[in-house]
């Protein structure tokens, strides 16, 4: 089952995220959870078996420059995750649709998304959900 998260469902959001995301603090990812919870132009989806949380999608609109995209605004999927044991059952399919529901129902036309380089994991799901890859990049920094 997937359902919209709220702000009741913020610590098991960040539990969720902290298993994609460990080296974020679980306060910090609550903290941060309930401040984009709040805000009208983001969303997270739960995955359930049963009653047991097992995944979460956070997404979002992006009113800047997407890469490979046309339009403003755009569907973003900011993070996706389902427990190593419930993968391959389709539970990431069912929380990206529900994303891509949402940003339609915000009147989106082009839904994105993004990950690193070497996740060959996420780059077969993404392409397997029908993205299609828009660019590679590596970013650089440096201090001044």
């Amino acid at each position: 089952m997937i359902k919209q998260a709220n702000l009741k469902d913020a610590t098991i959001l960040a539990q969720l995220a902290q298993e994609l995301w460990p080296h974020h603090t679980l306060l910090d990812l609550i903290k941060e959870t309930q401040d984009f919870l709040a805000q009208p132009e983001t969303a997270y989806f739960l995955a359930f078996q049963d009653s047991t949380p097992i995944g979460f999608a956070q997404c979002q609109l992006r009113h800047d420059y997407v890469e490979g995209t046309t339009t403003s605004p755009v569907g973003y999927l900011e993070g996706i995750y389902v427990q190593e044991n419930h993968r391959k059952k389709q539970v990431a399919t069912h929380l990206l649709q529900a994303c891509q529901n949402w940003a339609k129902e915000k009147n989106c036309r082009e839904f994105a998304s993004d990950c690193e380089l070497d996740n060959e994991d996420s780059l077969r799901f993404h392409l397997a959900a029908g993205f299609i890859e828009a660019n590679r990049i590596i970013c650089f920094t440096k201090p001044l």
